[in-house]
């Protein structure tokens, strides 16, 4: 792709109904903690919604994003707007590719619920398939994977204890826990035509390592919150929605990034849940990933089929508590609808892996 042929950036859309923002307000507010704002915004919305909602205000003198839990929510550890902010405010000073931090309300008053701000971060993400207008070579498709998880990897060489992050983790025995968690989940998220997996977790739990190390995770590591610079694709500029990091183990983090990353030799269900373009030409493969990282972070795992399950377990289960919101009528989206033969598919994945770490 030519570097003068320059994609269309990645833009909001149309504010969904019922989802509308008080402009005025956030205004308002804005200019009262001191922030400069010339004009009335343009309030646009971008796509989701299924975790915190997300509006671009664009101002004349300044392109700013806003985040808010969805209406509704009772439980603020799940939306934690303070601690979101929190955690990219200490990272700017020695992470860039995070956000500037513009200010966080506290206050309900304003609009109805927590929120924060945050400068816009201008640029390319690509989601089922690359943008409009992004034509990679498989040079370039490749050189792009590689400057994806070295950006995982400056992520995890941070020193959180300079970056005053000691709170955020709960010390060590993270990987337990995970595997605690996830098992509680599956099981009050089963439904009648979904798999026991009852041998996955047993095996999980029989095989849980020592953390390898404590380091922060983003917990979400995908293309489609990452943002690239339009005048070259293959060079991550931004790192999007830290609502689930946390300290802990680095190749847990691993684990739970390949459980997305499908390859162009995969089956059709893993091609068919496919959320980022990694099958195209050129896109390393997961074990190619595995050894690049672990070779830059001089680990040397014995047992990654640990990690693998953990990561196709624990996107097993995330499908499955979305379905059982379909499945009792919580939720009337049509999409989820084949969600359980998804959840179904990743627990048989899993055994997969099991038979050949014990062959």
């Amino acid at each position: 792709m030519s570097t003068t042929d320059r994609p269309p950036v990645d833009r909001a859309g149309v504010v969904r109904a019922g989802e509308e923002l008080d402009g005025a307000a956030v205004t308002a507010w804005l200019q009262a903690q001191g922030v400069a704002l010339h004009g009335t915004p343009q309030v646009t919305q971008f796509a989701g919604g299924a975790s915190n909602w997300t509006y671009r205000l664009q101002y004349e003198n300044r392109d700013l994003i806003l985040r808010r839990p969805p209406s509704g929510t009772k439980a603020k550890s799940a939306h934690d707007m303070n601690r979101e902010y929190s955690v990219q405010k200490a990272l700017k000073p020695v992470y860039p590719a995070v956000a500037n931090m513009v200010g966080l309300c506290r206050d309900a008053a304003v609009i109805g619920c927590e929120f924060y701000v945050m400068d816009r971060i201008e640029g390319l993400i690509p989601r089922k398939n690359m943008p409009p207008g992004v034509h990679l070579t498989p040079e370039q498709n490749r050189r792009l994977c590689f400057n994806v998880i070295d950006k995982l990897i400056e992520l995890h060489r941070v020193d959180w204890r300079a970056a005053g992050l000691e709170k955020l983790g709960k010390g060590s025995g993270y990987a337990r826990r995970q595997i605690d968690g996830w098992c509680d989940r599956w099981e009050k998220a089963r439904t009648w035509n979904v798999l026991p997996g009852r041998d996955v977790m047993r095996w999980l739990k029989a095989h849980v390592p020592d953390d390898v190390a404590t380091c922060v995770i983003h917990n979400d590591w995908r293309l489609d919150n990452l943002v690239f610079d339009a005048s070259d694709p293959t060079r991550v500029i931004g790192v999007l929605d830290w609502e689930m990091a946390t300290l802990g183990d680095p190749l847990m983090e691993l684990g739970t990034t390949l459980a997305y990353w499908a390859e162009a030799s995969d089956d059709r269900f893993i091609l068919g849940m496919r959320r980022q373009p990694t099958h195209l030409p050129g896109m390393l493969t997961r074990r190619e990933i595995v050894d690049y990282y672990c070779a830059q972070m001089k680990l040397a795992p014995d047992n990654w089929a640990f990690y693998e399950t953990y990561g196709l377990f624990r996107l097993a289960v995330i499908i499955q508590q979305i379905y059982y919101r379909y499945h009792h009528r919580q939720t009337r989206n049509p999409a989820f609808r084949p969600f359980w033969l998804l959840a179904n598919y990743l627990i048989w994945r899993s055994r997969r892996v099991i038979r050949e770490a014990r062959a």
